[in-house]
């Protein structure tokens, strides 16, 4: 069966439908709403390895668990094995968390700076270094998670080092690797190359789980992905924002060969438990002008979306969200 359940390390997960550590998207709030409509694990957004070391409090809430969450994934990031295993140490220590994952694929310049991130697929060795020390020191805790990796094909179209760095993933005991089948050059232009990503999954022969990254924007993609690749889960990043039900539909498809349509008013009712969530943590004031993007992909697929935005993007307290989405409501 395409819908299936997927063991990492010692961390058993019902089904294989995940949502993608999503820089500025993935807070609790976002993914208490795609738990709620079917996600089956789901990563926070990055965190810095240097911040944590820091004591950085607004880093830390990045890590807070959603109400409803079973389980999840921290993801950290940093360009030094001492931080990243500090870093580590200190998730254990401030969240229930049962997984962390580590960042290889992230492409923005002033992660690469860091050492961290893409960079790391120019440099395996690095990568070994870093997934070493965060393994040892997580297994060498009270609390031993599995710890995975995320990356890309590699640095450039000259420099495809998916297999490299596979290999060092293997050899400092990842218990999973996830895929994003684009390079560091290409960022989220292009098309994501899913070839890649079956020969990850050829090349790792079933000694970890293999997830896969990178233009899974509906069920059907969802499903091609697992046939084509044969790769363990999908992971959901853009695809799901403003549309967490992809979660929900995507498991009836695989399931069943069926897509239910879901009403507009369905997804505006997402939003808004969304935005009673962002309240609850950054209050009024920072949730709502937080929820402008959130709705503005919410908002996708109603006639006049883009007169809609225009009034979205002004909203500055959950009333006006109430009088922009009242008929729906």
């Amino acid at each position: 069966m395409l819908y299936h359940p997927v063991q990492i390390g010692n961390l058993k997960l019902n089904g294989n439908l995940f949502l993608a550590p999503v820089a500025g998207y993935s807070d609790r709030a976002f993914r208490s709403i795609c738990t709620e409509c079917g996600a089956d694990f789901a990563y926070t957004e990055m965190v810095s390895a240097e911040a944590l070391v820091r004591g950085n409090l607004k880093t830390e809430m990045l890590m807070r668990r959603a109400p409803n969450e079973k389980s999840y994934a921290v993801q950290i990031f940093g360009g030094t094995p001492k931080t990243m295993a500090d870093a580590a140490r200190i998730v254990l220590e401030k969240t229930t968390c049962e997984c962390i994952d580590i960042n290889g694929g992230c492409p923005v310049p002033k992660i690469i700076k860091s050492g961290a991130g893409s960079c790391l697929t120019k440099d395996p060795e690095k990568l070994h270094s870093i997934v070493k020390a965060v393994n040892d020191a997580v297994q060498n805790s009270n609390r031993p998670v599995p710890v995975t990796v995320k990356v890309r094909s590699g640095w450039d179209s000259e420099n495809i080092t998916w297999k490299e760095t596979a290999q060092a993933a293997l050899d400092a005991g990842a218990a999973a690797i996830t895929l994003h089948g684009r390079t560091r050059a290409q960022g989220y232009e292009g098309k994501a190359d899913w070839n890649i990503l079956r020969e990850l999954v050829e090349f790792v022969g079933g000694r970890i789980p293999v997830f896969g990254s990178g233009d899974a924007f509906s069920p059907e993609d969802a499903k091609r992905m697992l046939e084509t690749t044969n790769c363990d889960a999908v992971m959901f990043a853009r695809g799901a924002m403003g549309n967490p039900f992809i979660f929900t539909r995507t498991k009836e498809f695989l399931l069943t060969g069926n897509l239910t349509d879901l009403p507009i008013s369905e997804k505006i009712k997402a939003g808004f438990r969304e935005l009673e969530l962002l309240v609850e943590d950054f209050g009024e004031i920072g949730a709502c002008l937080e929820a402008r993007k959130r709705f503005c992909a919410y908002s996708k697929g109603i006639e006049g979306s883009a007169a809609l935005r225009k009034t979205i993007v002004a909203a500055k307290s959950v009333d006006d969200y109430r009088k922009i989405f009242s008929e729906f409501l």
